[in-house]
């Protein structure tokens, strides 16, 4: 009889590396928000991976860069803890882009680590077969990796080749999470998180990192009778940015750009909860809120 395993893997890459997209791809299920802004991952967030013969818990971390602001400097220390106690790390590097300072700065830091590291060449469908094995090449290069994967997210090319590699790294172990759960995220967590990404929509590029998500309270309400389609769930958020002319952008023209980001908002949640939703979003100023210590602090960073 196979022996069960059960434990951690980590994926690490710079920002924008696929990371989030791949690890909804492993889970079956959209667990991560996912953005083509760089930096939209801000915490460590697992997805739990479960077949008869494993339990694989991948844990998606932000970018890890050259930080600019306290906030910056608090999600590399994000990373460093979640691959310091992980089983295994996968290092995603996209083969749509060459290898860089940044890529070759985390194979580094990557060396000292404890667990081994399996190098994950990602969206290997953007590229050519030759691309693809010339990436494969220049990444062997880069480290001493225990395996080396290409993979397309969006394709499902080899996800599945990647969950037995990561797999076949996990100790022996019980099942940690009850069969079925795809993710440990708070509720509120996972709804500020859908919030936030329908913000990042079709905003200007110096948003994402300034746009932070509150949620302040989730109300029970019982349905109307006479109607069912009477939201059951209240949810009050607050939408942080740091300057007046953030705040104009996601208002839009009319108000218009803020009531898309509702409309898409609540879709998601009401996916997510499978019950209506009534979302009550707000936008304020949080000056320097990225710099600041206790901003910091009551944003839960």
């Amino acid at each position: 009889m196979t022996e069960f395993r059960s434990g951690f893997a980590a994926f690490v890459g710079r920002p924008n590396a696929g990371k989030s997209t791949l690890m909804n791809a492993l889970v079956g299920e959209k667990v991560a928000i996912m953005s083509s802004r760089p930096q939209t991952t801000r915490r460590a967030i697992r997805g739990i991976v479960n077949r008869d013969d494993a339990q694989l818990v991948v844990v998606d971390t932000p970018g890890l860069h050259r930080p600019r602001t306290l906030l910056g400097e608090r999600l590399n220390d994000v990373v460093r803890e979640t691959f310091a106690e992980v089983d295994v790390i996968g290092f995603c590097l996209p083969a749509d882009e060459k290898i860089g300072p940044g890529d070759k700065w985390i194979a580094r830091e990557l060396s000292e680590a404890r667990a081994p590291v399996v190098a994950i060449v990602t969206k290997v469908d953007k590229v050519s077969r030759d691309r693809v094995a010339a990436h494969l090449m220049e990444v062997q290069e880069l480290g001493d990796f225990v395996d080396i994967v290409p993979v397309s997210s969006v394709e499902g090319i080899q996800v599945d080749v990647l969950t037995d590699v990561l797999v076949s790294h996990l100790p022996a172990g019980p099942v940690l999470y009850r069969d079925g759960e795809v993710t440990d995220e708070p509720e509120d967590v996972m709804v500020a998180e859908l919030i936030r990404e329908a913000a990042l929509e079709g905003v200007r590029d110096e948003l994402p990192h300034s746009i932070a998500v509150m949620v302040e309270e989730m109300v029970e309400r019982e349905q109307d009778a006479d109607d069912p389609r009477t939201p059951v769930l209240i949810v009050r958020a607050q939408l942080y940015v740091e300057r007046d002319s953030q705040k104009g952008i996601i208002i839009g023209k009319g108000g218009e750009r803020l009531k898309a980001v509702g409309a898409e908002a609540r879709a998601g949640i009401e996916r997510l909860l499978g019950r209506r939703v009534y979302l009550d979003l707000h936008i304020k100023i949080a000056k320097e809120w990225q710099r600041d210590p206790k901003q910091l602090g009551r944003m839960g960073f």
